[in-house]
């Protein structure tokens, strides 16, 4: 079942919760199943499978209640501990000073962030800085113009951006 990692991973970012994180993974193969043959051979299959999944959340989940975040150790950035052990030297070599300064977030800072965009912006976050999808992808994932996209990610960066700045006045980052 190709994609079936980065779906996951990205139901989990959706709905916040391993279990219905899982139950939508399965829900989106089961209609991809059964829709096959709606897909057009030789387009992109990630991005059908991920529209799917999309639509399958906002037709499902988006109308339950949310619960309480939960944190997992596959959310743990692969040299978390490289970094934190002795790579550090490393590590820092070649950084640049936006990274200096996430660093000094913490992952709970960004999640929170991110989770405090409206749901729209939201996605159009998650699908392009993180699952990396063009903007004719994600158009296509979330049935809407191209524009609305670059509209939706600037609105949602420019929040996120807000948000983040909220957190390092707080902790004192800047004045």
């Amino acid at each position: 079942m190709p994609f079936m990692d980065s779906l996951y991973a990205a139901a989990r970012r959706m709905t916040r919760n391993d279990a219905d994180a899982e139950d939508l993974v399965q829900e989106t193969y089961l209609k991809a199943y059964r829709g096959f043959g709606g897909f057009q051979e030789g387009t992109n299959l990630k991005a059908w499978l991920y529209r799917i999944l999309t639509n399958t959340f906002i037709n499902t989940y988006r109308a339950k209640r949310r619960r309480p975040s939960e944190s997992d150790l596959d959310d743990v950035e692969d040299l978390y501990l490289y970094r934190r052990l002795g790579g550090l030297e490393l590590a820092g070599l070649g950084r640049s000073a936006e990274e200096d300064l996430l660093e000094s977030y913490t992952d709970d800072e960004v999640k929170a962030a991110i989770e405090s965009l409206p749901e729209q912006f939201r996605m159009a976050v998650l699908l392009a800085d993180v699952e990396g999808f063009s903007y004719k992808e994600i158009a296509d994932i979330l049935d809407i113009p191209i524009g609305t996209v670059m509209s939706r990610l600037h609105r949602g960066r420019k929040g996120l951006q807000k948000k983040l700045w909220e957190f390092a006045v707080e902790r004192g980052l800047v004045a």
